[in-house]
């Protein structure tokens, strides 16, 4: 995700659980700290400053749908109302795009897991990256 935001013109920087230490990571693994699910990049282009948590690694593999848990959606809308204006969006493996509050509202008719504690995922309402991040091309000319 680094390299097609880097190739589109940001600059982008790791955050989140992938930058700490192990002995952190496991703390935040037994609390229910929102932090658990603070975003893995955050990314400016000129004034523009946009967070991104990956989600490649959660598809199904009978549906084409991506697996959110309903606390990463949750701490995404708290993420979203304490840093605004400053987005917050999923990008999933097939790079489709959806912020918190679009995955609540494609999602709210649809099933969810029998358990409630995911949101499944289809991404053909989602954006396509170049229209949310600009395309590679738009880039090299600017």
């Amino acid at each position: 995700m680094s390299a097609a935001l880097r190739a589109r013109g940001w600059t982008v920087h790791p955050c989140g659980q992938g930058t700490y230490p192990p002995a952190v990571c496991e703390a935040l693994r037994q609390t229910r700290s929102a932090l658990r699910y603070f975003p893995d990049l955050i990314a400016a282009r000129g004034s523009d400053l946009i967070t991104i948590d990956a989600k490649d690694r959660m598809p199904s593999t009978h549906t084409d749908r991506y697996a959110i848990s309903t606390d990463t959606i949750n701490a995404g809308l708290l993420f979203t109302a304490a840093h605004a204006p400053t987005p917050l969006y999923y990008v999933f493996g097939d790079l489709k795009v959806l912020t918190p509050a679009e995955v609540i509202h494609y999602t709210g008719h649809a099933l969810r897991h029998r358990s409630g504690a995911f949101h499944l995922v289809r991404t053909e309402q989602a954006h396509r990256l170049d229209d949310v991040f600009g395309s590679v091309g738009a880039a090299a000319a600017a």
